[in-house]
């Protein structure tokens, strides 16, 4: 739903203040200046090192690079590690700035967004006439890549519940809060960046982190923490996690409502969740479609061609249950094609005994996946059929297991009908993961009456 928030205005600064300091990764001295923004501007970069002072508003669609830092491209205009002056701007709930850099980075400063927060301070923050424009989620959001992942569920507010921890599984931290000014400039903004002190070498190799010390991050060496001063929170690694989730949702391009859940989550993550968001956003406000006269009601288990079935609707259709049931959610079903989507969870019951310590998931689960998918087809085939049908599965040829599936993952089923022959169908399989075909098959299958019906 794209709305205002309880009438609530929209915020910018009262006057204009700068911070000196070096910037992480080129490793220049750079001084960023805070001033205000009309109303509607947004958050506005301006690079008055360049020709013209070309200003860019960052959205998703400029995100050029994600390693250890955000960056965008506009033209000829770069800017890199942006995520800790948003955060902070967005935390204070300031909707309208502009941020003037004579360099493509912000100063580090003491890697936290703390010090943008005194800044805000120091400008102040008024009060505008417009009314401040907000999106609460249509629908959930998920987005997995391997053992991270992060959804984003329709909520009255932004809540973030995070999960932080190395690829060691040491350090992790959890941690649920609601996002607020006073909230985050207290809770979040202080938390400072950290790395891991084997990582160093690489990343000075790849020409990063030239202005980095330990005056501006944590150093995680094996069990222990490397800081200059004491931890400020004794969870201060999830809460700055926290702090560029904050970050990185700005470039959605609207203010978010949502409850966040992140495992693990990277600038890659939140960058895709951006994405989604923009677009889920972008479609609440093209203009609907006028619907055509209802006709008669047909009573089916599924949907027409081309739409998504939810669980509800994979349920009313195949006899399976708990914990036999290997389709999540189906994105598309044609007449003889379908893709749906499985995600492999460590709560799935197989993983105490396959293997403990070491959890795959079971090639011949795969294949029932497959299988369950294509029935899916055939049962929307005969949805015009007011008997109750059932698939049976009947045989499995050139069967190819190409990558092991472990929790985390989320499996993407693709089923194609080849031949049917009255009531027995043959089809073509595969799983992916990230694009990748981990298991592919052919199948033969039947379907019958249900003995229910």
């Amino acid at each position: 739903m794209n709305n205002c928030v309880n009438g609530m205005k929209q915020r910018t600064l009262g006057k204009e203040a700068s911070v000196k300091g070096k910037a992480l990764h080129t490793g220049q001295e750079v001084t960023l200046t805070l001033k205000p923004g009309a109303p509607n501007t947004g958050l506005v970069f301006r690079r008055i090192d360049l020709f013209g002072k070309p200003e860019v508003r960052p959205v998703s669609e400029m995100i050029t690079e994600l390693e250890r830092k955000t960056t965008v491209s506009s033209d000829a205009v770069k800017l890199h590690t942006i995520e800790h002056v948003l955060s902070a701007l967005s935390g204070m709930a300031v909707d309208n700035a502009i941020i003037e850099l004579d360099a493509s980075e912000p100063p580090i400063v003491d890697g936290s967004a703390r010090p943008f927060t005194t800044l805000i301070h120091q400008c102040g923050i008024v009060e505008q006439e417009a009314q401040r424009e907000t999106f609460t989620l249509t629908h959930p959001i998920t987005i997995n890549e391997g053992s991270r992942s992060i959804i984003a569920l329709p909520f009255d507010g932004l809540r973030i519940t995070c999960t932080s921890a190395d690829d060691r599984g040491i350090h992790t931290q959890h941690l649920t809060i609601d996002i607020d000014a006073e909230t985050y400039e207290a809770q979040i903004a202080p938390a400072r960046t950290f790395t891991i002190y084997e990582d160093i070498e690489g990343l000075i190799e790849k020409g990063l982190i030239k202005g980095g010390t330990l005056d501006s991050a944590i150093i995680l060496k094996g069990d222990k923490i490397v800081s200059k001063e004491p931890l400020r929170f004794k969870d201060e690694l999830v809460r700055h996690k926290i702090l560029d989730v904050v970050g990185d949702i700005v470039l959605a391009g609207i203010r978010l409502k949502a409850h966040i859940i992140a495992v693990r989550p990277g600038h890659a993550l939140n960058a895709r969740l951006a994405a989604a968001v923009r677009k889920q956003w972008q479609e609440s406000k093209a203009p609907k479609a006028k619907a055509a006269p209802a006709g008669p009601k047909v009573e089916a288990p599924t949907a027409p061609a081309g739409t998504a079935l939810d669980i509800r609707q994979i349920l009313n259709a195949l006899p399976h249950r708990y914990p036999f049931v290997m389709v999540d959610r189906v994105v598309e079903i044609n007449e003889d094609s379908l893709v749906a989507i499985k995600n492999v969870t460590i709560n799935e019951p197989y993983f105490q005994g396959h293997f403990p310590g070491q959890p795959v998931m079971p090639g011949v689960l795969q294949i029932e996946a497959m299988a369950q998918a294509a029935g899916l087809i055939m049962l929307r085939r005969g949805a015009a059929d007011e008997a109750p049908k059932v698939v049976f599965f009947m045989s499995a040829d050139k069967v190819k297991f190409r990558k092991a599936v472990t929790p985390g993952d989320t499996l993407e089923i693709r089923a194609k009908l080849t031949k049917i022959r009255g009531r027995i169908a043959a089809a073509e399989c595969e799983c992916l993961v990230n694009g990748e075909c981990v298991s592919s098959a052919e199948l033969l299958f039947s379907i019958a009456d249900s003995p229910n019906g």
